[in-house]
């Protein structure tokens, strides 16, 4: 890497490190946050749930498998994160669906990437005093320009970054892509379930797990009126995960409102976190988020645990989500934070974690089957039929 420009990544809190640029050139700004991923980086890369973030990869070695069509998150295909911070930059591709490299693709896609960083002690930091703001960038400016620049992007609550990855349009999922590597559709009764999503940076895996549970789906833009959602008289509501700030973005949540009761939804991430909020709960900032595959989330009926896959910085607050009347079905066992809800009164049920995975395990892809389910009954699904519905995957 002695070839590549020195670049800087510096912190608003004053921190700054020094690597080697790779990618494009200039500055860029955004939240830093770490991922603790062994794997996934491109997804990563592409999930629109990164919108405003440059990512650090707590795994040292990236881009040793390249980069292919298969696993791009974002229906733009286009990287979302803001910047990309790692220990080494693999100097060898080796992989049979690899296309390009990861030094490539970023030059194409005009994206920073600073390597020789050491990452360990930057996760550590961000673990002691939370996300941060800060600034990639390769000109000829001192440290403390670059630290006041950081200063500026200031905190990612009360930033609404859905307005940034949402479609412009509606458009049909799927979208004709089609890949030997993906995976089957699941078993399920003839009937094909109509639903709506709510595309508040929607990864592509969720719409693809939507169709192989035995749905049709229809993507619709995040400030979509509940009346027209309703006239499409869909059997259910998808709400997608996004980036930023959910209490930020007031406008699915009225849409929300006036859904709630109305039709069956389901929630991922910052969809369970703006269904929470319409509900009448409240949110909050979290130190540092949870980002990474290897999250436990403990079912509170059964005791059973899942291994699954987050990318989310804020939470839901437990207490206001009891006031709401919801009852809580799922707990982070790091931190206890709400992981799930349904409730009593509603056909309504969300998580906040990744049950599509891309990357990470594929314990909660029985999700999907719950959905189905709640179409099918118009009731939320309880705790023990979730618990069913996984069992019953595991042994197909």
């Amino acid at each position: 890497m002695s070839t590549h420009k020195t670049c800087r990544l510096a912190l608003a809190d004053g921190m700054v490190f020094t690597g080697k640029a790779f990618g494009a050139e200039g500055s860029s700004d955004g939240e830093v946050v770490f991922n603790t991923g062994m794997t996934g980086y491109q997804e990563v890369l592409t999930d629109p749930s990164y919108a405003g973030q440059i990512v650090t990869m707590t795994y040292p070695l990236v881009g040793n498998t390249g980069i292919n069509v298969e696993d791009v998150e974002s229906r733009d295909r286009k990287i979302q994160v803001r910047g990309f911070a790692i220990r080494e930059l693999s100097p060898i591709v080796s992989n049979f669906r690899s296309r390009q490299s990861l030094e490539e693709y970023f030059a194409t896609e005009g994206i920073m990437g600073i390597t020789g960083v050491d990452t360990r002690a930057l996760t550590r930091h961000i673990r002691l005093t939370g996300a941060v703001g800060g600034v990639l960038s390769t000109e000829d400016v001192s440290d403390d320009q670059l630290v006041e620049r950081a200063k500026a992007f200031g905190s990612m609550a009360g930033k609404d970054m859905v307005k940034h990855v949402t479609p412009a349009e509606a458009y049909d999922w799927p979208d004709g892509y089609v890949s030997e590597f993906a995976q089957g559709a699941r078993e399920h009764g003839e009937k094909v379930f109509d639903v709506v999503a709510i595309d508040c940076g929607a990864k592509m895996n969720i719409l693809r797990n939507l169709v192989e549970c035995g749905c049709k789906v229809r993507v619709v833009p995040a400030a979509a009126p509940p009346d027209e959602i309703l006239a499409a008289r869909p059997d259910g509501v998808f709400v997608s995960n996004g980036p930023g700030d959910p209490s930020a973005v007031t406008y699915t949540i009225d849409t929300l409102k006036g859904l709630v009761g109305k039709i069956p939804i389901f929630g991922i991430c910052l969809g369970h976190q703006m269904l929470s909020l319409a509900l009448g709960a409240e949110t909050y900032k979290l130190k540092f988020g949870h980002r990474g595959i290897n999250q436990p989330v403990r079912n509170q009926a059964t005791g059973k645990v899942e291994i699954t896959s987050q990318n989310h910085g804020f939470a839901v607050d437990d207490a206001s989500l009891a006031a709401s009347g919801a009852e809580v079905t799922h707990v982070n066992l790091n931190d206890e934070t709400v992981e799930g809800f349904t409730h009593g009164d509603h056909a309504v049920f969300s998580v906040q974690y990744h049950p599509e995975a891309s990357p990470g395990p594929h314990d909660a892809t029985y999700l999907f089957d719950c959905f189905r389910d709640m179409m099918e009954t118009g009731t939320a699904p309880s705790a023990e039929q979730m618990h069913t519905a996984q069992e019953k995957l595991a042994k197909a």
